[in-house]
């Protein structure tokens, strides 16, 4: 597992696969990361220890969302919303990421039934 050095602080891959990824991260106080989005990927924040201020783009409406979260607690952006989180005390967080799998995906072309001989 690599862990990377940030401006604000690190970040460390624990799991990436598929549609699913799982990272920790330490963010200093009083830093913030870049202004972002993820085209695909909702992106859940959970803290382990500390508390950070999470700045969403709503792009349903004009609205700037701010969610503060602390230790135990946890908020999700969907794809597609501008985003940053800012540090206020130091922090330790989780990062999960995720691409949601459609649930209609399946066409049937024939419907389950008995078989009479095996």
């Amino acid at each position: 597992m690599i862990k990377e050095g940030k401006i604000w602080g690190t970040t460390q891959t624990l799991f990436s696969k598929n549609n699913v990824e799982f990272h920790r991260i330490e963010v200093n106080k009083g830093f913030e990361c870049s202004k972002h989005k993820h085209n695909h990927k909702f992106n859940a924040f959970f803290i382990e220890k500390g508390c950070l201020k999470i700045r969403t783009w709503k792009k349903d409406y004009p609205l700037v969302d701010e969610t503060t979260i602390k230790t135990g607690e946890m908020t999700v952006v969907k794809p597609g919303e501008y985003h940053l989180f800012c540090s206020v005390e130091d922090t330790v967080a989780y990062e999960i990421y995720w691409t949601e799998i459609e649930s209609d995906d399946i066409e049937r072309e024939t419907c389950g039934k008995q078989i009479k001989e095996i």
